[in-house]
């Protein structure tokens, strides 16, 4: 081991009787200050990409890899699904229709948008199976619907009760002075997706019964589009597009084009919250750098010995440079340490401080999501911890650029 990595090592963890290890001051202060930086940006950025994880698996499932939307009805359904499901890297599709009405149970209204799916096609897409609380998708037929459970609470109604819902077409017969009764369908299942708004806001019914109540006869809105595994999501939609002819006004966008405003501003959310808690970790540096620097200070005439004894100016240099990379490294340790474990009890900290501060439900009306979500990439983790590391590092150099200028002389008759 050269001798001013081991004279490092001594400075920051210098032995006493018996050899035990004792932590210094300086030592346990910078330690603590590069980890409060380190398990910061780590709690911040793994909430943030939490909830950008959360919503995009949400966005795939619900609405599929690619979404193919026409700019009017599409009313030849058969000969468009046809062209998108000979794309290559195309594994499935499935039309869909869409809304707002008005859905009553016993009085008590409630205003979802509600979608229209092929019930025989809808499986292989999109996986609603899955977020089914209760009841069955097999159950759903032209005379039933399936309700967020949110919605299906607000409006206290279960399995087999009986909604009337009203559209828009209602309103436009009777313009005409026609007269257009509400539908009367029975729910056939509860859907829980996790997400508030959409449990609160989403009703499903077939393609058939959603083209009645619309009046949109036998066409749809468009095709939610799953890719075959392996398949290139940009270079897939690139090609359905290619396919599709420009006079049909239908045009195919990746699940991250159709949502683009909304996940751009998850994006800067995340971006601006990051740089904030980074300026954690530049305090911390000035603190290493600072301590670093009286080190320097009530070391000089140490430093002017080894400069006698023909220690060169660099390696001297490299001792207290060495302690601030011993120390960035040391502290991120410790932060991720610290910031993982904090991600792996995000949820139970969530609902200990709403339970605290009474406002459990206000905490969920805000996120939306009933569990908080945590989501940190290999890469993010490594940008981290090189930040810190590399901070502290640069941290230890204005320090030993101090050290390396000191004249052997002059600061061994220093007092």
């Amino acid at each position: 081991m050269p001798w001013y990595f081991y004279l490092a090592l001594k400075q920051l963890f210098p032995t006493g009787r018996r050899w035990r290890v004792r932590v210094t001051f300086f030592t346990a202060v910078s330690l603590l200050g590069v980890a409060a930086g380190v398990w910061l940006l780590i709690a911040a950025t793994g909430v943030m990409g939490g909830f950008g994880h959360k919503y995009g698996g949400i966005m795939r499932d619900t609405q599929g890899d690619i979404q193919v939307r026409g700019h009017e009805l599409i009313r030849d359904i058969a000969a468009t699904q046809a062209l998108i499901d000979a794309t290559p890297g195309v594994l499935a599709s499935t039309p869909f229709a869409e809304g707002l009405v008005m859905v009553h149970y016993e009085n008590r209204p409630a205003f979802p948008a509600i979608q229209g799916i092929d019930v025989n096609q809808v499986g292989r897409v999109i996986p609603l199976t899955q977020y089914l609380a209760a009841g069955s998708l097999d159950d759903l037929d032209d005379d039933t619907v399936i309700l967020g459970a949110e919605l299906a609470r607000v409006l206290g109604v279960g399995v087999g009760g009986k909604l009337q819902v009203v559209t828009p077409l209602f309103l436009q017969k009777i313009g005409e002075d026609e007269i257009l009764l509400p539908a009367e369908l029975a729910v056939a299942g509860i859907l829980e997706i996790g997400h508030q708004q959409l449990d609160k806001s989403i009703a499903i019914v077939t393609l058939r019964r959603m083209q009645d109540l619309y009046g949109l006869g036998p066409g749809a809105h468009g095709f939610s589009v799953k890719l075959a595994p392996g398949a290139d999501l940009f270079q897939t939609t690139a090609a359905i597009n290619d396919r599709l002819p420009p006079a049909a006004r239908v045009r195919a966008l990746t699940w991250m084009e159709a949502n683009d405003g909304f996940l751009f501003s998850l994006r800067l959310e995340k971006m601006m919250i990051m740089l904030i808690t980074s300026f954690i970790v530049l305090n911390a540096m000035f603190l290493v750098t600072a301590l670093l620097l009286i080190a320097v200070v009530r070391k000089t005439r140490e430093i002017g010995l080894l400069g006698a004894l023909g220690a060169p100016p660099r390696q001297t240099a490299a001792c207290f440079c060495i302690q601030g990379f011993l120390v960035g490294v040391l502290g991120t340790a410790l932060g991720l340490a610290l910031g993982f474990l904090t991600l792996g009890n995000i949820d139970g900290i969530f609902k200990f401080v709403g339970f605290i501060t009474g406002q459990s439900g206000t905490l969920i009306e805000m996120y939306q999501f009933i569990q908080v979500p945590a989501h940190i990439t290999p890469g993010e983790v490594a940008g981290i911890s090189a930040y810190a590391i590399v901070m502290a590092t640069l941290a230890g150099l204005i320090a030993a650029w101090r050290a390396a200028r000191l004249d052997p002389v002059e600061a061994m008759r220093s007092e």
